[in-house]
């Protein structure tokens, strides 16, 4: 399977949102779909590492395919903003590569000790 960009799955969920009239919901709508999701990974993860066991009428599902439903809502929301979500990651990073530099022990430093 052939890798994807962030801007090619940018592209992606627009073609694919673009051919209804409806189009993006708003951000209010958006924003609840996202904490929507959110919350169905949460379970999710709860289910394999917490100690809230499924149920035996609840479908299984995986981490992955919520994770996956996550990034769709997250790049229609994005999308809907005409944020590119590239750009939005590399600002992140070089804040946490500036700003948050010397938060966390790094691996490297512990072998100096």
């Amino acid at each position: 399977m052939e890798r994807k960009s962030m801007q090619q799955l940018q592209a992606e969920v627009d073609k694919y949102i673009s051919q209804f009239k409806e189009g993006y919901f708003s951000p209010l709508a958006m924003l609840a779909r996202l904490t929507e999701e959110l919350g169905e990974l949460a379970r999710e993860v709860n289910h394999y590492y917490g100690e809230k066991p499924k149920k035996a009428t609840e479908t299984e599902k995986e981490i992955k395919e919520e994770l996956g439903d996550l990034l769709f809502v997250l790049i229609c929301f994005a999308n809907s903003l005409n944020i590119d979500l590239e750009e939005a990651h590399d600002a992140v990073m070089n804040k946490f590569n500036t700003r948050d530099r010397n938060r966390w022990t790094r691996i490297n430093d512990e072998s100096m000790e």
